[in-house]
């Protein structure tokens, strides 16, 4: 390790501790000594000068919070010192330079996808079903267990197994403690039965009648962006028949999204059925018979700006906006200069950013788009009596993200430096070439269910505390932020970004192997962790209060 602290920002007025420092040790940093006034947990921030009570804290070069009382060099950032504090943002006549990262390693380099007949490309070959109402769980389970066990895409056998060598020790009167089942990952892509689809994903939710109007309005477009996505080759629709959510009205919305849409597309009502056996049957059966076309379907290489990218953070720590988000900013600037698209998404997890987002938008309609949306989020959450200023878990924090705008600044480094080319509201699909962002929830599973909807055929998420979202039809690579989660956790970990903390690799290096594993994944050839273990988390958005 180079060094055991860091100055994130020449602006700075804290160093973030890379290792556990102990009160009363003195540390070195560009030749200024620090007498340390209290234990600093690695990832947590000690303050560089003396301070008083109402001075501004200021990390990553920008305002992140506020002194409640007066403290001395040295002194440990905690949330009883420092509160969430951001500048004021508005639109101003800038003229943003970028400065392209050097691709010529990438030029000319392809993947391997799914192409459709509009001209997208998938980097999967997924088959889904989805319900218009709740009502419909059930059925879609009993489905699942039949299709996802027979044609070999489930994942519970291994437990499956060890549980009935439990139940046959328990009968036979032996230590249970005893009993060992592999329950590793098995490469279950060799049972498949159809190579060549990647899945069949059940969306199930708890909407489409008894909540608003809107809300269900709102599910339909979901849906539809669900059905129309890249990486969706059919899709099996059930219905009750009386739900708020009508397939009219689906049907509506998806002319409208997509007024070429061409993929086979099943319905089945069950209050114009015979019974539930045969809706159950015919489902499977029609399903069944279409999986058998899909699988005809080949993959054949793509452009490199064919890939849409959504950046997600999760379970953050310390060291997020210093290793796994940079490198992964990097990562997106790469794709952005070979002419593809980036998802930035998670509103609350942009407080304190705000005025650089909106110098960065290419024109004034984009960059008042995306101060409407904030704007009008945060004032519903003040309404209820929260606030962005609360979005920091108790995970975040005791790891050493104390306010909103500290996770903010480095959560917004996994966009990259680019402009913003469009800004989405949910659900919309981000059809520019460049970095986008979209009005998402900082929630994990709501987050990356609007990154798909938006249409990211991949998403790059990190996490420094381990997080096992993943998402039905979008592939999900998990990156960590230090090599010691990467290696306590590694049946969800992709790549290990920790080296970036050791010295070890640079962020541009680190963002060069993550385009290297995302063509690959792209191609099929690596299977991200969260798709081997079907992680297909999937959470509609009901536009309520949730950061």
């Amino acid at each position: 390790m180079k060094h055991r602290v860091l100055q994130i920002h020449p602006k700075d007025n804290v160093l973030v501790a890379l290792t556990n420092l102990s009160k009363g040790e003195i540390i070195q940093y560009q030749d200024v000594s620090y007498f340390l006034k209290d234990n600093i947990p690695a990832k947590h921030k000690f303050f560089m000068r003396d301070m008083k009570a109402g001075d501004e804290v200021i990390m990553y070069g920008t305002l992140v919070g506020k002194l409640q009382n007066d403290l001395t060099t040295g002194s440990l950032m905690t949330t009883e010192n420092t509160k969430h504090a951001a500048q004021e943002y508005g639109y101003r006549d800038t003229h943003y330079q970028w400065h392209k990262p050097d691709v010529s390693k990438f030029s000319g380099r392809t993947f391997n996808g799914y192409h459709r007949s509009d001209g997208r490309v998938g980097t999967a070959n997924y088959w889904i079903f989805l319900p218009t109402v709740f009502c419909e769980n059930r059925n879609l389970d009993v489905i699942r267990e039949a299709l996802q066990n027979e044609l070999g895409y489930s994942v519970t056998g291994k437990y499956r197994q060890y549980a009935h060598s439990l139940v046959e020790a328990f009968k036979d009167g032996k230590n249970i403690d005893d009993i060992t089942v592999d329950l590793s990952l098995s490469e279950k892509r060799k049972n498949f039965l159809f190579k060549n689809v990647d899945g069949i994903k059940f969306l199930n939710h708890q909407g489409g009648c008894g909540g608003t109007r809107q809300d269900s309005a709102a599910l339909g477009r979901l849906l539809v962006a669900y059905a129309d996505h890249p990486n969706v080759a059919g899709v099996t629709i059930l219905s009750l028949g009386c739900q708020h959510l009508q397939l009219p009205e689906f049907m509506d919305d998806l002319k409208k999204r997509n007024p070429k849409f061409d993929k086979p597309l099943l319905v089945f009502e069950q209050q114009q059925s015979q019974s539930e056996e045969q809706l159950v049957g015919d489902a499977i059966r029609k399903t069944f018979l279409h999986l058998v076309e899909i699988n005809k379907q080949e993959r054949k290489p793509a452009s490199l700006s064919e890939l849409c990218i959504g950046v997600k953070c999760g379970g953050s720590d310390g060291f997020s906006g210093i290793s796994a988000n940079p490198a992964v900013g990097y990562c997106a600037d790469l794709v952005v200069a070979l002419g593809g698209k980036i998802l930035l998404a998670e509103f609350p997890e942009l407080c304190g950013v705000e005025q650089e987002l909106v110098d960065r938008s290419i024109d004034e309609t984009t960059a008042k788009k995306f101060i409407h949306l904030m704007r009008s989020y945060d004032e519903l959450a003040h309404k209820v009596g929260s606030g962005f200023y609360m979005n920091p878990s108790p995970g975040n924090i005791k790891d050493g993200l104390i306010t909103d705008a500290i996770k903010s600044a480095g959560a917004a480094k996994k966009g990259g430096t680019s402009p913003v080319t469009d800004v989405l509201d949910y659900t919309e699909p981000a059809v520019k070439p460049g970095l986008s962002l979209v009005c998402t929830p900082g929630n994990d599973v709501e987050a990356t269910t609007g990154k798909a909807a938006s249409g990211a055929t991949l998403i790059l998420f990190t996490t420094g505390l381990g997080t096992p979202t993943g998402n039905p039809v979008c592939p999900v690579i998990k990156l960590s932020t230090n090599s010691s989660l990467a290696k306590r956790m590694g049946d969800i970990i992709d790549l290990d970004t920790g080296a970036i903390i050791e010295g070890e690799k640079t962020i541009e290096q680190m963002g060069e192997e993550i385009l290297e594993y995302c063509i690959k994944a792209a191609s099929g050839e690596i299977i991200p962790k969260a798709v081997l273990l079907n992680q297909d988390d999937f959470i509609p958005w009901k536009r309520g209060v949730s950061l």
